[in-house]
């Protein structure tokens, strides 16, 4: 098994710090010794491991569509539905942008996340043989597979599924089918998989990274004696018309250009604000009971699950529909406002603002529960004029705020919060455990 190379330099993508790192073994990981980000980090059985995780995964992956997901039942009638009903539903409610995204973010994507990543690790163990047009190939996998990886949220989906069953238990009968446990299998495996997988170890098994002349430890994206490709973090020389492409993954480099990616967030970010409002006043659900119907926007889906008494289903739902979304626009909004006198941040403040980044890299993506919420109560909820529930026009407006808040996130280049470097410089050194 190929150890990292000794004296091997890695850029830090939070900070930008390029760092020296040790030759580590199996259950090693190594750390920015500035920023304590994880630069890269070997598992035990490195090869086998996610083998075996990801065939299970892809097993229940398919034993989800296979078998019934769940019924619900009241005053003798009845409703089945799978794990693609719901998709089927929404776009027959006129929602086909809820539908693509719900179908892409817990089925598809996470499909191709997990064979990609078979492919990968197969190839990786016998990598001697490979020709160089299987290494091309390679290439644009891995670049595939890293893109996909923020927008898997099947372990969203699941926590959405727990809080519809909770929210309709207690007007029906809530079968469960075998799909269901199945999913429930599904996505804890699908979680350690992401977990076991570096980018940094994986692209190295196919193409090691190349040694720059002039570039030593210690050195930041401000010394302008390299640069750094985003997607397989290779160093590279300075941009020029002759170095325009990655050495390693032949991605096209871009200039670090501060200014114009913090335009872009606050463009993106904006456009979630925006979205917020309507997402908030008008109905994200209608229920037909008897045949009458009544709208419910967030907020009083929150108090109804309060007077009910699911007090627990009630703050997950405020915190993750409410609380969160907005916390998450103001941290961004202050985050931006920091970036533009990052240059002038006192010692310490870098690290206390590149925390807030990436709390709300973690957090902003479980605000898709109540979407998959009205996702599985429209699918479930159909016993015509009995009891009916539909989607309403806030759904829509709400998963473009999370969307649009996580693409504002991921479009900030945090290293811009670390410019105060020159007043504070730190070596290379690496911490490991």
């Amino acid at each position: 098994m190929p150890n990292i190379t000794d004296k091997s330099l890695i850029p830090c993508e939070e900070c930008g710090l390029i760092a020296a790192i040790p030759l580590i073994d199996e259950g090693e990981k190594v750390q920015c010794p500035r920023c304590k980000h994880t630069l890269t980090q070997i598992i035990h059985h490195p090869y086998q491991r996610p083998i075996a995780y990801i065939i299970a995964c892809l097993i229940m992956l398919m034993l989800s569509l296979c078998f019934p997901f769940m019924s619900f039942s009241v005053e003798g009638l009845s409703q089945e539905i799978g794990l693609l009903h719901s998709v089927k539903m929404l776009d027959q409610f006129q929602n086909s942008a809820l539908a693509l995204l719900l179908l892409c973010t817990v089925i598809v994507l996470p499909a191709i996340y997990l064979c990609f990543m078979l492919y990968l690790y197969i190839q990786s163990l016998r990598v001697a043989q490979l020709s160089v047009r299987q290494i091309d190939r390679i290439r644009r996998v891995c670049k595939i597979v890293f893109i996909v990886k923020p927008w898997l949220m099947v372990d969203v989906f699941l926590v959405g599924v727990l809080v519809s069953l909770v929210k309709i238990s207690a007007l029906a009968d809530i079968g469960l089918g075998y799909s269901f446990w199945a999913f429930c299998i599904y996505t804890v495996l699908l979680v350690k998989c992401v977990s076991l997988v570096d980018r940094n170890w994986l692209w190295n098994q196919f193409i090691p990274s190349v040694s720059i002349e002039g570039v030593k430890a210690g050195d930041t994206c401000l010394s302008g004696n390299h640069s750094v490709c985003h997607v397989c973090e290779q160093i590279n020389p300075p941009i020029s018309e002759q170095n325009s492409v990655c050495l390693r993954c032949k991605s096209k480099l871009h200039h670090d250009n501060f200014k114009h990616n913090l335009q872009t967030s606050w463009a993106l970010l904006i456009s979630a604000a925006i979205f917020y409002i309507p997402a908030n006043l008008y109905p994200i659900m209608y229920t037909v009971s008897l045949g009458s119907r009544g709208p419910s926007t967030i907020m009083e889906g929150v108090i109804l699950l309060w007077h009910h008494g699911s007090y627990p289903i009630a703050m997950i739902i405020f915190f993750a529909s409410v609380f969160i979304p907005l916390a998450k626009m103001f941290a961004l909004s202050w985050l931006f406002i920091s970036a533009k006198r990052a240059s002038a941040f006192p010692n310490g403040a870098s690290m206390q603002w590149q925390k807030v980044y990436r709390l709300t890299e973690v957090i902003g993506r479980w605000s898709m529960i109540d979407i998959f919420v009205v996702a599985i109560l429209v699918a479930l909820v159909q016993l015509q004029n009995l009891m009916a529930i539909y989607p309403g026009p806030a759904a829509s407006s709400f998963a473009a705020v999370v969307v649009f808040t996580m693409l504002s996130a991921m479009k900030f280049d945090s290293r811009v919060l670390w410019q105060n470097i020159k007043n504070n410089p730190i070596n290379g050194s690496y911490d490991h455990e």
